[in-house]
This record gives C-alpha cells, sequence and structure tokens, in this order.
C-alpha cells in the first residue's frame, strides 16, 4: 500500500511563539534577509525543499508564530544599522497558505515592515495574496511579487502540488496586480524531468506569464535529496512513467539507487539544455530572464519609535 504526502490527512493548524522573526540567508550568490511567518505548509509539494528531518510533520502540521508582527517589530526598531537590505517574505514556506485565513500574520508583517520602510518581496503559491491587493500596491514602489508556478496541466499540478490552486486562477491574480503597476514576477522552479520540461508544457507557461503582464520570469532544473526522490517515484507512478522515468533520472542525475544524499543536481548536458530553452522563451516573449535586483537597501524609517499618542498619554495620566 503506498502512503503519499498529499493521503488526505487535514492540516493542524497551532499557535506558537517565537524568540526572532528576521533571519539571515543565502541562495546561491544572494545573500539577504528572511522572515516566515509559520513553519510548515498544507500546499503538500512533492518537491518541496522545506521538508528537513527536524520538520516530518512538515505538511501535516503548520505552526503559526503568533507573536511575529510583534517580534519584528521589535527586531527592527532594535536594527543596528541605518539601512536594510530587502527582505524576503518567505523563504522556508508559503506565506499566503490558507493558515493565513486565519490568523493572518503575513500581513501583518508586511504591515510593520512598510511602516519602517523595509523593501520585501513575496514568494507564494496562493490566491490568498489577492486579499491584500490595495496593501502591496500603496508600496508598489518597494517591493516586488513573486509567483512559484511549476505548470499549466492541471493533471501534473494534481499530483505534484495537491494543495494549490490552479495556474489559470493564479495568472487571473497576476493580472490584476500587474495592471496596477506592481513588479509581477514567476519563478518556474523546479523544473521536473519528464512532467514539467517537455517545450511545448514550458512554451505554454512563458506565454501566460506574457499574457499577465510579469516582467520577470526565472527557474531552476529539480534538485534530488533522499527524502524528495521517494515523493517523486510516487510521483512517476500516478503518472504512470514509472519504469521510464526510474532510468532516465539515474542517468540526468547519475546515480544507483539507494539515493542517499543531500542534494544532487543534474547533469551540466541537461541543465544547460532545458535552461536555454526556458531562456529563449522568457526573451522570445518580451520578458526578463533574472530575478529582479532593482530593489537596494533602504534606509529605516523609526519615526515612530517611541512616540506617544495623545491617547495613550491622556490615559497614563488619568
Amino acid at each position: 500500500m503506498r502512503v503519499l504526502w498529499h493521503s488526505g490527512r487535514g492540516v493542524v493548524l497551532e499557535a506558537k511563539k517565537s524568540k526572532s522573526i528576521i533571519h539571515p540567508f543565502i541562495i546561491k550568490r544572494y545573500n539577504g534577509l528572511t522572515i516566515n511567518p509559520y513553519q510548515g505548509c498544507s500546499h503538500r509539494c512533492a518537491y518541496c525543499y522545506a521538508t528537513y528531518e527536524w520538520s516530518p510533520d512538515f505538511y501535516d502540521k503548520v505552526y503559526a508564530k503568533s507573536n511575529a508582527p510583534e517580534v519584528l517589530e521589535k527586531e527592527l526598531a532594535a536594527w543596528k544599522t541605518d539601512t536594510i537590505t530587502p527582505v524576503m517574505v518567505s523563504s522556508a514556506t508559503d506565506p499566503y497558505q490558507p493558515a493565513e485565513l486565519r490568523f493572518a500574520l503575513t500581513r501583518k508583517c508586511v504591515e510593520v515592515l512598510q511602516k519602517f520602510n523595509v523593501p520585501y518581496y513575496i514568494f507564494t503559491k496562493s490566491i490568498l495574496i489577492e486579499r491584500d491587493l490595495e496593501l502591496h500596491r500603496r508600496y508598489r514602489h518597494n517591493c516586488f511579487l513573486v509567483w512559484s508556478i511549476t505548470t499549466c496541466n492541471e493533471k501534473i499540478r494534481r499530483t505534484i502540488e495537491p494543495g494549490t490552486p490552479p495556474a489559470s486562477r493564479l495568472f487571473d491574480i497576476i493580472k490584476r496586480f500587474s495592471s496596477t503597476g506592481l513588479c509581477c514576477v514567476v519563478n518556474i522552479d523546479p523544473v521536473i524531468p519528464l512532467a514539467t520540461d517537455d517545450e511545448t508544457e514550458l512554451n505554454e507557461l512563458v506565454e501566460a506569464c506574457k499574457a499577465a503582464g510579469v516582467q520577470y520570469v526565472f527557474g531552476a532544473p529539480l534538485r534530488l535529496r533522499t527524502d524528495i526522490w521517494e515523493r517523486i517515484k510516487q510521483v512517476l507512478r500516478l503518472l504512470d512513467i514509472y519504469e521510464r522515468g526510474i532510468e532516465l533520472y539515474k542517468k540526468i542525475y547519475d546515480f544507483e539507487e539507494p539515493l542517499c544524499a543531500s542534494y544532487v543536481t543534474p547533469k551540466p548536458n541537461y541543465t544547460n539544455k532545458i535552461m536555454s530553452k526556458l531562456e529563449g522563451l522568457i526573451k522570445t516573449n518580451g520578458m526578463i530572464y533574472d530575478f529582479p535586483d532593482h530593489l537596494g537597501p533602504k534606509k529605516i524609517d523609526k519615526s515612530s519609535v517611541g512616540q506617544i499618542t495623545l491617547q495613550t498619554f491622556l490615559k497614563s495620566t488619568s
């Protein structure tokens, strides 16, 4: 009997306190800051890189850091330098996953970032971000929004990321955001061998980006890890390409079973072929093949720190 990562178990929501919320992170050549209002994610993506051993219930239990906005405000008020680099919201889970409907922590944290004039960018797969269109629009000079979309094929999407909305719904929302002048970005990551790397599939996705007013598109091929490979094998079974897929993956990633590794990347010939194909499609459609870098460090606005409102003053003296 197969046990799937999306086997229908309900997601448990649990609140917890956090001692800190803003942290440094490094991705390839980029050093930056990130906040994660939640731990765990209900999108159940088979390829998720955040499902480490220290979080075995990543798909089934989502922790809401209930004091995240207050902690973030204290940390920014005590920031040791006058400037701050752009903050990613968030690096290890979706900030607009369904738990946001109940806790609204992402919205509250974004309001804190705006209060302190902190530049930010958001990574999401969710349609819930539509709720905060006006919030981001009024700050469009100092933020951009990234949607992670892997496929326009509904059968494949329901298999590899069953908790996410259809790409068509996401692109409708992206079009609304881009029409207000917000910088909208699509991250095609990961490109999955035998599932989403077909040229027709990639072309459909890129053309949808163009139609929605996306300015930047970038992506990367799937990286394998022991737990990710076990889930991808189940994907191959569900897509009825298991036998052929196993052999192809061994060739592309140059490994033999069992895969016991922290990360395995595709061989250069596969990566270069797929990424060159994707880059060509993006540029042909008039978009920029890159991660946006137009946001730089900004001076923190601490003008509200320590201020006492008239109402607070009157209460304290009554």
